[in-house]
């Protein structure tokens, strides 16, 4: 049988709750088990009540699991909250000297967190790394292997050495009191050179890898981590990151860069990107590339700024003032997250138009094990781009011209012979304002026939199961590794069950759904928002209603569990 262990620390904010799951997960990453990892926490410094799931598997995952094996507890709320989700053969390791016993809640180890680190030369400021050495002994981690963790995230001197000796203690203790440890263990196999990495991170690997050189943006959860990313490889990878005053100010800083020829970004929640609007509307007109990333959380408002959400769907697709072309691409998992921002530039230049991306906090927050990215794989195509001979040939450059695809050979208006105009204001060819009507209508016509050739870039969709089944599960984004686990665990339970899910999700994948669909006998669409965006969606472009919908909109992810108990035909 395969190992599957869940993890989950909890405590409050301030009590290093993030940084013991993260190191955690580090650990078992190295020691060669597929990581999936999500973060719960609340939008305030101190208190609270936060956790950190850790799932460690001998194959890949990419969803949580609300059965809990271990519970390191380091609060008694912790285990009010938690306790009974702990499985039969699972363990309560909570801090004694917090909490008091843990009544009947399981089997339990009291781990006596204050008077172990009080020994310690870091004292308090090193608990969580005591739990953090009691748990992987627990676990029959690798103590070398989680040492070099603890190395690495603190460093040499006193803090380093301080640290590792407070993962010693822990260590030591539940060896003494605890030595069998809980089963399956997970002792070091196979492939440890993976890499971990949040969904942020991986976007942020994507667009240096695509080509990206400016990035402006203003801090907003869950997108900051992207900014911050990369504003800490900017100097060695010659990237300009700016956070300016505002998203608008952003947006627009994207715009210029992107019209003097910089590959260009801006990363921001839905709040934020109700701010740019206006400005996504300006490189719609201008036909100016630009990448934008909406990492989704629970809105309207404020809402829940640190949980997870996909209601922002209708609003990218149809956000402006007027109408112009777009694409908006949704990645499915940690890897996609990568690849999406490859793709999203490369569509940018192609098409000359704005590039969404929407994820949410859920994928942009958690971690997972990834094989190295093949970067022979990445290419870069700045699209139609008119060379300096054919500028200085020509003399009567028209950075707008109407051509048969949409697309107008772009020239770059710094260092070269071609003078660049274009206009906020409608324009003709050469890129001057104007009013007439017959003008108006050729480039609005010219901008949206991009659209005609995006669709033929844009048109897959992942199909997950038999071809032929009873009930179809569509998706889109985030919820896929959920809905992927969920459809093989319905396989074994000898329920006819397939998924259909989208990264791609505009321009709408019209012909590739409508095939995916047409043995469909009940299909049902799996959203973490409250109206069903998808299913709207679908109606609306395949003219297909779905029988009905699954929806979460608590500010918490789908777990394969959850989407099973709510399978038509199964009995809970």
């Amino acid at each position: 049988m395969s190992v599957d262990v869940n993890v989950m620390v909890g405590g409050e904010a301030g009590q290093g709750v993030q940084a013991l799951g993260h190191m955690l997960a580090k650990a078992l990453a190295r020691s060669g088990f597929h990581i999936f990892a999500d973060q719960d926490y609340e939008s305030r410094v101190r208190g609270g009540h936060n956790f950190f799931r850790v799932r460690a598997a001998g194959v890949k995952v990419g969803a949580v699991s609300e059965d809990v094996d271990v519970l390191v507890a380091l609060n008694r709320e912790t285990i009010d909250l938690h306790g009974r989700k702990v499985s039969g053969g699972g363990v309560v390791l909570y801090d004694s000297d917090a909490t008091g016993d843990t009544g009947d809640v399981g089997n339990s180890l009291g781990l006596p967190l204050k008077k172990l680190a009080d020994r310690t030369p870091l004292k308090k400021l090193a608990a969580n790394t005591v739990a953090l050495g009691a748990v992987a002994r627990l676990l029959n981690c690798d103590p070398g292997i989680a040492e070099k963790v603890v190395g690495d995230q603190f460093g040499e001197g006193e803090v380093g050495e301080g640290n590792v000796a407070a993962f010693r203690a822990g260590h030591e203790y539940v060896a003494s009191h605890f030595p069998a440890g809980v089963q399956p263990d997970l002792r070091a196999r196979g492939n440890g050179d993976r890499m971990l990495l949040t969904g942020n991170e991986a976007m942020a690997l994507g667009a240096l890898a695509a080509g990206c050189r400016f990035v402006a943006a203003y801090p907003m959860t869950p997108a900051t981590s992207i900014m911050e990313y990369m504003a800490s490889r900017a100097e060695d990878l010659g990237v300009v990151v700016v956070q300016p005053e505002d998203e608008i100010a952003a947006i627009n800083m994207v715009v210029g860069a992107a019209y003097a020829g910089a590959r260009a970004m801006t990363a921001t929640s839905g709040g934020g990107f109700c701010l740019m609007v206006e400005g996504l509307g300006l490189a719609g007109i201008t036909e100016t590339p630009i990448v934008v990333v909406d990492a989704q959380r629970a809105s309207p408002a404020i809402g829940l700024p640190t949980r997870t959400e996909q209601s922002d769907l209708e609003f990218v697709l149809h956000a402006s003032h007027g109408e112009f072309p777009r694409a908006v691409l949704a990645p499915a998992s940690i890897e996609d997250c990568f690849w999406a921002m490859v793709t999203a530039f490369n569509l940018a230049d192609r098409y000359q138009l704005p590039v969404i991306v929407l994820t949410d906090q859920h994928l942009a927050s958690s971690y997972g094990t990834a094989d190295r990215f093949d970067l022979s794989q990445v290419t870069v195509d700045r699209g139609l781009l008119l060379s300096e001979a054919e500028a200085a040939r020509s003399g009567d450059y028209r950075r707008h011209r109407i051509t048969e695809s949409g697309i107008s050979p772009r020239a770059l208006p710094l260092g070269g012979s071609a003078l660049v105009v274009t206009d906020a204001d409608e324009h003709d060819e050469e890129g001057h304002m104007i009013e007439d009507a017959e003008t108006r209508t050729a480039m609005m016509l010219k901008r949206l026939r991009k659209l005609e050739g995006l669709r033929k870039e844009t048109s897959d969709v992942m199909i997950h199961g038999p071809v032929e089944a009873d009930v179809t599960l569509l998706g889109w984004g985030s919820t896929y590794g959920a809905l992927r686990e969920a459809v093989d665990t319905a396989l074994q339970q000898a329920l006819e069950v397939n998924l259909v899910h989208l990264n791609e999700l505009w321009p709408f994948p019209v012909q590739a759904v409508t095939r995916a669909l047409e043995n469909a006998r009940e299909t049902y669409t799996v959203e973490n928002n409250a109206t069903g965006q998808l299913a709207r969606l679908l109606q609306c472009e395949v003219g297909q209603r779905v029988t009905g919908s699954i929806l979460k909109f608590d500010g918490r992810p789908f777990s394969p569990a959850y989407i099973l108990d709510r399978l038509p035909g199964r009995e809970v």
